[in-house]
């Protein structure tokens, strides 16, 4: 398994050619975030979250996002009928499982889209992703709570269900991208990022920005997250002594700048062949 810039870079140019629509039924919290990343990163969002017309949406766009944070039951059935209709239509879908584990309504909704939706591509943070993998955790609200040697169980775990084509990913202080071919570590990012509400969340609209514009979910997961830890770097840098206010403005600035020779200057991705 190996990555390499050109093709990074042949992505970003992708994106920027073609402005996948990506769907959204996602969380208010930080919905309008998730709107600027997307558009910064050069796709175009869209948010219909009622069963009206979810379904109808997912049918045009080239990608769907389902994103757990703020969940509640009048959007689990705009999610079933959503993510139905992007298998029907081979249109890769994005599952960002917030909070799982936290409460009983979430887990078992997340148990059901699990089910009954196939996902190109599962990203959380390492609590949320190592309840998905089956793991006996504890989450702390949206919050990642775990050692490293469970982290390592985990991805040993994680390797044996990516055979249906699953990408897994957990976000921290190194993310990790998990296929059935192998794993990327990327330690790219900042402590910081964590105190703005939704990096998580638009790092997974940034991702689905990359499999609509068709890049392989193995490499256009690796590409979302890269863009968002080095765009996290360099916002804090520039406004270390601003604030994270600053920052987050900051961050939506240095997705949109993102060039092939940051990605080169910058990226830190160690691949590991399984």
């Amino acid at each position: 398994m190996r990555i390499d810039i050109a093709t990074l870079s042949a992505h970003l140019e992708k994106v920027r050619t073609l402005a996948p629509l990506v769907h959204h039924i996602t969380n208010y919290v930080t919905v309008n975030d998730c709107a600027n990343a997307t558009l910064a990163i050069g796709a175009s969002p869209v948010m219909a979250d009622d069963l009206a017309e979810a379904p109808e949406m997912t049918r045009i766009a080239s990608a769907l996002v389902i994103n757990m944070g703020t969940l509640n039951a009048r959007t689990i059935g705009s999610m079933l009928a959503s993510g139905s209709v992007a298998n029907a239509c081979d249109i890769p879908v994005v599952f960002d499982p917030v909070g799982v584990g936290a409460t009983a309504f979430r887990s078992d909704t997340a148990a059901r889209l699990l089910r009954e939706i196939r996902f190109s591509v599962i990203r959380g943070n390492a609590s949320e992703i190592m309840h998905i993998a089956g793991m006996d955790v504890r989450a702390k609200g949206v919050d990642t709570g775990c050692v490293q040697a469970d982290f390592e169980k985990t991805i040993s775990m994680l390797q044996c269900r990516t055979s249906s084509g699953t990408i897994y990913a957990a976000t921290g202080a190194t993310d990790v991208v998990v296929a059935d071919c192998g794993a990327a570590l990327i330690e790219n990012g900042h402590p910081a990022m964590a105190r703005i509400t939704g990096t998580g969340c638009m790092c997974t609209s940034l991702i689905a920005s990359f499999c609509g514009a068709g890049v392989p979910p193995f490499e256009a997961t690796v590409c979302g997250i890269a863009v968002m830890g080095i765009a996290g770097e360099l916002a804090y840098e520039r406004t270390a002594k601003e604030g994270v206010g600053s920052m987050r403005v900051r961050l939506i600035d240095e997705i949109g700048n993102m060039s092939p020779e940051t990605l080169e200057r910058r990226l830190k991705i160690t691949c590991e062949k399984r």
